[in-house]
């Protein structure tokens, strides 16, 4: 296989950005051509106006015309799977042996189930929680759902009560990220945040730890800082935990907000209002395409979570074999079961090999000139910032790209490799980013990361 076609391989589980100019001119042309037709009940020129505004960083032009390329290759995208990690979780799901442990879980994977999961998985779900943080969780207080995203969105709409939420955007931190309970000046930037934006009631602030896209993982002392600052201004708090497996870095260790909230005590233990993500998707399972997730409820007034059980309910129910492969999360094989000594054999590997991963790509950007890169301490990610001439940058300008999207689509069609600007993701202005994963296996990420230093020399000495 060519280098051109290994590369895609690699790299198409990451996504491209939008390029705002690209997005209008397919809006533009959208207009133009339902202007023809008459007698539509949907256009877009009625449409809800957010719809029109959605951006999703990783799924733009740029992961669009990554696809084309894939299927000229023939080749399939998406997760972790793709690049070589094991797929154990859809393994040990119709492994016969653990498919009578787990039948107790009801008649059929094909039947319906209640709307907010399996009550034997949530509680399942509950001791989970309780293992690793040491205080008792409550299972009606969780709910299952298909993937991590769905349940974000089914809380996020209990805040957009006029249909025109908008973020107060705090910028990705090349140092590190949110030291607020050492530095007041970063809560200032934050109070700073709100403040600014007196149009809108802001009501919630959202924590990804461990971080994605910039790979840092929280102290004890920054998820204190966060809380307290959540309860003085009154904000729910969503924590994306998604990530909670894969911590690397020396003296890097995950705490979970729900844990440090109930170590704080009085007032922060009965006060501030939590939501928490988990899924199957991520850690060391990477079972993507199985949509599977939960979340916590921390705190909710009772008769908010019962109107948002209710819509749940409207949904029917989440996909019933993505339940079970919680449940395998929820509660992984014991001594002496079937399975366990394979999955532990395999989760201690894939979580080793991530992490030699991740200081290899850390490394090896730091060693690119005009390039910086913070340690990869947790999740999937890298968030480098590099420099670009100016000549690049006017070219940028002259395509109507962001400067780091011009970049992107220029290494995508000559290496193959597909990265997401920082700009889809907000970054201080005059700075340059992009995301890019550690998940393809050492020997293609290598092979990845010496073609891309071979781009961006290339790419400098044409733009100096």
């Amino acid at each position: 296989m060519s280098h051109f076609g290994l590369i895609r391989r690699a790299s198409r589980v990451l996504a491209g950005a939008a390029a705002r100019s690209e997005l209008e001119f397919c809006l533009t042309w959208n207009k133009l051509n339902i202007r023809t037709m008459a007698s539509k009940a949907v256009t877009v020129e009625n449409i809800n106006p957010n719809i029109l505004k959605l951006e999703y960083a990783v799924r733009g032009p740029l992961v669009i015309r990554a696809t084309e390329i894939e299927k000229e290759l023939e080749k399939t995208r998406g997760g972790s799977h793709p690049v070589g990690q094991m797929p154990y979780h859809l393994a040990t799901l119709f492994c016969p042996e653990e498919i009578k442990f787990r039948t107790r879980l009801g008649n059929s994977v094909g039947s319906y189930t209640q709307s907010h999961g399996i009550e034997l998985i949530r509680r399942h779900i509950a001791e989970y929680i309780e293992r690793r943080d040491g205080y008792k969780a409550n299972w009606e207080d969780i709910c299952i759902s298909s993937g991590a995203s769905n349940a974000i969105k089914n809380c996020l709409q209990l805040f957009c009560n006029d249909l025109n939420g908008k973020p107060s955007e705090f910028f990705k931190s090349d140092q590190r990220f949110l030291r607020l309970a050492r530095l007041n000046k970063q809560t200032n930037k934050l109070f700073s945040s709100i403040e600014s934006r007196k149009h809108c009631n802001t009501r919630a602030i959202v924590i990804i730890n461990p971080g994605n896209p910039t790979g840092q993982v929280l102290t004890r002392e920054n998820i204190e800082g966060i809380i307290r600052f959540a309860h003085k201004h009154k904000l729910f708090i969503f924590a994306d935990e998604v990530y909670q497996d894969n911590v690397y870095a020396e003296g890097s260790k995950f705490f979970s907000f729900k844990k440090v909230l109930t170590e704080m005590g009085a007032p922060y233990v009965k006060e501030v209002e939590l939501a928490s993500f988990m899924t199957v998707s991520k850690g060391y399972m990477g079972e993507c395409g199985l949509r599977g997730g939960w979340m916590e409820l921390v705190n909710m007034d009772p008769g908010v979570q019962a109107n948002m059980y209710k819509c749940i309910s409207a949904m029917l129910c989440p996909t019933t074999l993505g339940q079970t492969a919680v449940d395998c999360v929820a509660r992984p094989p014991l001594p002496g079961e079937p399975s366990y000594d394979l999955w532990l054999k395999e989760k201690t590997a894939v979580l080793a090999s991530l992490k030699k991963r991740a200081k290899l790509i850390a490394d090896t950007f730091n060693k690119m000139e005009g390039f910086h890169c913070n340690v990869v301490q947790g999740a999937m990610y890298a968030f480098p910032r590099f420099e670009l001439p100016p000549k690049a940058i006017a070219a940028a300008q002259k395509e109507g790209k962001t400067p780091d999207t011009f970049y992107a689509f220029k290494l995508l069609e000559e290496t193959g490799i597909c990265v997401v600007p920082g700009s889809g993701f907000g970054q201080r202005p005059g700075t340059y980013h992009f995301r890019t994963t550690i998940l393809p296996q050492p020997e293609l990420l290598q092979e990845m990361l010496d073609i891309f230093q071979k781009f961006h020399a290339k790419f400098t000495k044409e733009f100096s």
